[in-house]
């Protein structure tokens, strides 16, 4: 057995509550010194949509990011953790693989999702037309889980590619990163946003109250993102992401204006309406582009990274709308009743 090795970032999570007996077992072996025995945990028949697949899949993944408080930071490359993160990852993606159809034609996949139609209604357009105060801020709770670590999953495309995509990747995660002012970092506008809101803006605090529909879209985004051969996948993603989120971060801050948010809250949209439109050219063009002609067989898997997050996006979108329109909450416990900032409109 080690010594404990604990990290310098003294702002790491707690680890959650189990959900079923595997994110159990992680709970249980991680609150323990690293040792290199591989861990007899059985996925078993486990839903790999499920709350306790996903969440054991976040508490994994997130050994690569910050770690949490107490763990011991040399489980980050034990054998026991990377088994069961490979067995977990496998019936992840053996289910998506099975959920999403895909072909190798990018440019018919991105300009269908460039082109919405005109009858979509989405979350941020439930948001925008008839959302109240207390939609929003579980939206905010669902989306913490991502945006509080915005970019970082996409970072691990940079070293893994090279020339004119890589130079593209890096300009467009400038941006991501505040063009080098930490003040200005997605990131940190979105703990702003956060705390405009009277909600916590610590790293992972909603952790336990979000459900396995959400952990699920960060969870892809991990999976590719540490997996050298599936960089293409989370380019797709990437790209995906950044087609679609102009449209509906004007949306979003359309919802904010209307409920009469503080400009902290309107602001986090705001910035991504221009700046995400100037980065879909540049990563269909600069880095897509680049990497199909480089290599067209690659054309399936960023089809394939874009496709499968759509469709998770689209599980949690589902269940948000359901939720609302049940009139229960989308999260796991509600949160503490808020006064709304006005009243709603409809």
């Amino acid at each position: 057995m080690s010594d404990v090795i604990r990290p310098c970032d003294l702002s790491a999570a707690s680890l959650p509550t189990p959900r079923g007996p595997i994110s159990a077992a992680v709970v249980e072996r991680l609150s323990a010194p690293a040792d290199a025995a591989p861990w007899p945990v059985t996925v078993g028949d486990a839903d790999p949509y499920g709350d306790d697949v996903q969440l054991a899949l976040t508490m994994l993944y997130e050994l690569h990011y910050r770690g949490y408080d107490g763990v011991d930071a040399s489980w980050e490359w034990m054998a026991g953790p990377l088994g069961l993160r490979a067995e977990l990852e496998r019936v992840f993606l053996d289910r998506l693989r099975a959920d999403v159809p895909v072909t190798d034609d990018t440019d018919a996949t991105f300009d269908a999702l460039y082109r919405e139609p005109k009858d979509a209604w989405g979350v941020s357009h439930e948001l925008a037309e008839r959302g109240t105060w207390e939609h929003i801020r579980e939206f905010f709770v669902h989306r913490s889980i991502y945006h509080l670590k915005e970019a970082d999953p996409h970072a691990f495309a940079i070293p893994r590619l090279r020339g004119r995509a890589k130079a593209a990747l890096v300009a467009v995660e400038f941006d991501e990163y505040g063009g080098g002012r930490a003040d200005k970092m997605h990131s940190r506008l979105y703990a702003d946003l956060l705390k405009a809101a009277d909600l916590d803006d610590a790293y992972l605090r909603y952790l336990d109250v979000v459900p396995a529909v959400t952990l699920a879209t960060v969870n892809f985004m991990s999976l590719c993102g540490l997996h050298r051969a599936r960089m293409p996948m989370l380019v797709g993603m990437f790209t995906a992401a950044e087609i679609t989120t102009a449209p509906s971060a004007r949306r979003m801050a359309a919802a904010l204006e209307r409920l009469g948010a503080d400009p902290a809250c309107i602001l986090f949209y705001t910035e991504h309406i221009e700046a995400d439109a100037v980065h879909e050219l540049v990563l269909r063009h600069d880095v897509v582009g680049e990497m199909v002609t480089a290599d067209p067989e690659c054309a399936s898997d960023i089809v394939f990274g874009a496709e499968a997050a759509e469709y998770l996006e689209g599980r949690l979108a589902r269940h948000l709308l359901d939720s609302w329109t049940a009139g229960t909450t989308s999260l796991l416990s509600p949160l503490d009743e808020k006064a709304p900032v006005d009243q709603p409109v409809g």
